[in-house]
């Protein structure tokens, strides 16, 4: 391919694309690419993926399944930084059954005025 006819399909794809991120799915290419990721890419990178032939644009169901995968991730990991910040204070009985103004008395050291 010639470069001139590269650059100009690369710009007039690449002005095409309305979204300043597109969803694309990668396809299978002779030096190893593996078929079917979805993937969130730049204007430009889509751009250029779509005229390399590495890639085309993701289809609805496709665009669903990868933003509900995203949901799932971020929940999961909002889930295990709050198991890192729990803490657990453990409390006797009798400290429950007690009324918080005299556990205050009593905590107040003996012999200070």
């Amino acid at each position: 391919m010639d470069l001139k006819q590269y650059f100009k399909k690369l710009k007039d794809t690449e002005s095409s694309i309305e979204e300043p991120y597109l969803l694309i799915v990668s396809l299978e290419t002779a030096d190893g690419g593996k078929p079917g990721a979805v993937v969130e890419v730049s204007r430009r990178e889509a751009a250029k993926a779509l005229v390399e032939g590495r890639a085309v644009r993701a289809n609805d169901e496709q665009k669903e399944a990868y933003f509900k995968q995203e949901a799932d991730r971020k929940k999961s990991s909002e889930k295990a930084g709050l198991s890192r910040r729990l803490q657990i204070a453990i409390v006797s009985d009798s400290e429950l059954r007690t009324p918080a103004t005299t556990q205050e008395k009593d905590e107040q050291p003996k012999g200070s005025r």
